[in-house]
């Protein structure tokens, strides 16, 4: 089975997705600038993080002190940056309304539960939820192909999750990646993208927190038939994710360059062009 079939947007071999995630800062108007931002630079999807801030932190954590423009405690914060039904119904009509997939990582079975009311075309795991097996077999149960990120995972939990997709018959593609926000350079680790592809017999994708776009672009030269990158209107801006980001020249860079990797990667087939031709016959005075 082709895997990557399922995730074919007609745009490009290269399915690139902009994680708007919470960099919105709880503002709906800037999460519309930014999937405005994505559309009209060809981006083939945006993504988004959906929480049940009560099933994910404990009381404990959430009454701690955390001053932030929300209030005074962690749970002031993080209840600010979540987005309820209300604005994901917004997001859903401006998606469709500008021609880009939606998706997100629910980082609870309640959020998961919550998000099949779009009938969005993917699921996402995130890095933090890849070990949470009753958490992973609800997703894979949906058999909707799902993006799986590998961040702070050894091989053995990856090959853990790997084993439940294919016990479900639910497509997927691993996700490398480093989970440092951002994430240096010499820690990319790259190659992973061969170790995984060659490990699993799978389709994988890169999924970078750095600052730079070259990381993403070499991760295509790899093999990676997907890329999800971080992206933000201004790296100034409130949050953690937002230096880890592009902003949108960086973001249309980004497509820009792979969709130019796409055109001169080529077929492997050894051509030779009718200028060629024409040149051969200038330069090559003998007769075969």
């Amino acid at each position: 089975m082709d895997i990557f079939k399922n995730f074919q947007s007609g745009k490009s071999e290269i399915f690139i997705t902009a994680e708007i995630g919470i960099n919105h800062n709880g503002d709906l108007k800037i999460a519309k600038e930014l999937i405005d931002v994505c559309s009209e630079s060809g981006l083939d999807a945006v993504k988004f993080q959906k929480r049940t801030i009560d099933k994910v932190y404990t009381s404990e954590f959430l009454s701690s002190e955390r001053e932030s423009q929300w209030g005074n405690t962690q749970r002031d914060q993080k209840e600010g940056l979540e987005f309820g039904e209300k604005e994901y119904d917004e997001i859903d009509n401006h998606c469709k309304k500008t021609g880009i997939e939606w998706y997100a990582s629910a980082w609870d079975i309640e959020s998961q539960a919550f998000l099949k009311k779009y009938n969005l075309k993917f699921n996402k795991i995130a890095s933090a939820m890849t070990t949470n097996e009753e958490f992973v077999n609800v997703v894979a149960g949906e058999k909707k192909p799902t993006f799986i990120s590998t961040g702070m995972c050894t091989m053995k939990e990856i090959k853990k999750v790997v084993d439940i997709f294919n016990e479900e018959s639910c497509d997927f593609i691993l996700m490398h990646t480093n989970s440092e926000y951002p994430s240096p350079e010499e820690n990319l680790n790259l190659k992973m993208l061969e170790t995984l592809k060659k490990e699993f017999n799978c389709n994988v994708g890169y999924s970078g927190h750095e600052s730079s776009v070259s990381p993403s672009i070499y991760a295509v030269a790899l093999g990676a038939v997907t890329i999800e990158r971080h992206v933000t209107l201004d790296r100034s801006m409130y949050g953690s994710d937002q230096s880890a980001s592009l902003e949108p020249i960086g973001i249309k860079n980004l497509v820009n360059q792979i969709r130019k990797f796409n055109k001169i990667y080529g077929d492997g087939v050894k051509q030779i062009t009718d200028v060629e031709k024409e040149v051969a016959k200038k330069l090559r005075y003998w007769e075969d």
